[in-house]
């Protein structure tokens, strides 16, 4: 099958929920990078694989919501981390299988997505980098949901340790991927405009 087709029992949950500290407090889904929002990049890249596209938010939904099918907030309103919009996420999932991905990252393709959704299991699957486990890059079975959801309300906030105490496997990648470059920072994303120039 061809990577451009929707994927069957593919749900994509792409992360914008955060309270964008390192950007100052800007919603970083919606900043600029090569003349579009961050949100748009990602976007282009995984529309075309799924009729379930979902973003995490906890603001600015209306504008989201051009960009996805359904927009999902954080039961909190305290931006209380990323595992409450992936538990969002997987509550609302239509699909068998929830792609994850953070709005940060536009430098991601299709090549990389396509080696996570060929390992597709009924355990999670993360991007590694070196030692360091990459949990916004992820590949969760909707059936996990239950499970994540009782670690949520035992305490854990912590994506990492949920996935990997749920079997998670790993995808590895280069430590210096270029793929995987997070713009999450004033800093990181002007110098990525000024090297695409």
């Amino acid at each position: 099958m061809s990577i451009c087709q929707p994927r069957p029992n593919l749900s994509i949950l792409l992360l914008a929920g955060g309270r964008g500290q390192r950007m100052g407090g800007q919603d970083k889904g919606l900043l600029e990078w090569r003349g579009q929002p961050l949100i748009a990049h990602l976007n282009a890249l995984t529309r075309p694989l799924t009729d379930d596209l979902i973003i995490s938010c906890n603001r600015n939904a209306e504008r989201y919501r051009a960009y996805c099918d359904r927009v999902v907030e954080d039961a909190e309103n305290d931006f209380p981390g990323p595992l409450a919009g992936i538990r969002a996420g997987l509550a609302l999932a239509r699909h068998r299988q929830l792609l994850v991905l953070p709005c940060d990252s536009p430098c991601l393709d299709l090549a990389l997505l396509e080696d996570l959704l060929s390992m597709a299991a009924e355990t999670p699957v993360m991007l590694r980098q070196g030692e360091h486990w990459q949990p916004l890059f992820s590949l969760l079975p909707t059936q996990l949901s239950a499970a994540l959801e009782a670690a949520w309300q035992a305490g854990e906030r912590s994506p990492q340790r949920v996935l990997r105490k749920l079997g998670a496997r790993a995808l590895d990648c280069a430590v210096d991927d270029p793929r995987l470059a997070n713009l999450n920072t004033p800093e990181l994303l002007s110098s990525a405009v000024t090297q695409a120039l």
